[in-house]
């Protein structure tokens, strides 16, 4: 049986043009459909991300294939060099990218610390720990008038965090771009909340953490960027920063039950950051790409 592919209109725009595909069967029947995400800053204008799903029932017979055809041939009319996929190791999908032509360009390693078995007495004690010329600041959503300079230029730290293979480019942040992230979590219905290390030299941020907790306060909320600014590393920062993190996230969302986060496995300082904080692996997840 041969699929029908549909190209749709996906209205979903905020972090890049997303196109869509709906692979249907004579009948009309759904049997799978592709996403691809064009980036739209400069940075990233060579760079799309796909994900394709077929329904289990019929996958190996060919519409995987045709919606691969279809993405790859958008994403090359749209002159982007590179096409990445997210596949779990071991899956049916990591096999299926190997044999599209991807290359597993970066290991994700995923793990979670359930609250209920995290060492508060051990990580307060990490917080409370003084690091010369340091403190932190923390807030929710936005950042501060008074640090918002700083944190817009504390955001390079993220430059060099290693990522393996993969061309992502290098993202430049300015204050509309921090805004606007901020206001794609609010849009959700979810709280961002950042902890921050700030010189006291002379008041500005050289490190951040940052975790999203969803809007009920429940299940559990995800990491995103931890980073330090090369000047600044080696002090235990980020291990303070994260510390002071899952603390704060205890004492204002009780009902939460864990915290994600995902590295990669070639970062190895982060890692062991969160094993000594007592976040456990649940699975590795790999990045594939697809050179154009």
């Amino acid at each position: 049986m041969s699929a029908r592919i549909t190209a749709l209109t996906d209205p979903d725009e905020k972090s890049g043009r997303r196109l869509a595909w709906l692979a249907s069967g004579p009948d009309g029947r759904p049997l799978g459909s592709a996403f691809l995400r064009l980036f739209v800053k400069q940075e990233q204008r060579h760079l799309a991300e796909l994900d394709v799903q077929v329904h289990p029932a019929e996958q190996r017979r060919g519409t995987g294939s045709l919606l691969v055809e279809a993405t790859v041939a958008a994403a090359r009319q749209d002159g982007r060099r590179a096409v990445i996929s997210q596949a779990e190791e071991g899956s049916s999908g990591a096999g299926f990218l190997v044999a599209k032509g991807f290359h597993a360009a970066l290991a994700l390693i995923y793990t979670r610390l359930a609250l209920a078995d995290a060492d508060f007495p051990a990580l307060a004690e990490t917080v409370q720990k003084p690091h010369a010329g340091y403190r932190l600041a923390a807030w929710e959503g936005m950042v501060p008038d008074e640090l918002a300079d700083t944190f817009v230029a504390s955001r390079r730290a993220m430059n060099d965090v290693p990522m393996g293979a993969v061309d992502y480019g290098i993202v430049v942040w300015d204050f509309d771009r921090v805004r606007a992230a901020v206001a794609a979590v609010a849009e959700r219905g979810d709280i961002l909340h950042t902890v921050a290390a700030v010189d006291e030299s002379d008041g500005s941020i050289v490190g951040f953490t940052e975790l999203v907790v969803p809007g009920s306060g429940t299940g559990d909320a995800q990491h995103y960027g931890t980073a330090v600014l090369p000047e600044h590393r080696g002090h235990g920062l980020a291990r303070w920063m994260k510390a002071a993190s899952i603390v704060q996230a205890r004492e204002r969302h009780p009902e939460l039950d864990g915290l994600l986060t995902d590295t990669a496995d070639n970062n190895p300082y982060m890692r062991r950051v969160n094993d000594e904080l007592g976040y456990l692996p649940t699975h590795i997840s790999h990045e594939y790409q697809l050179d154009l």
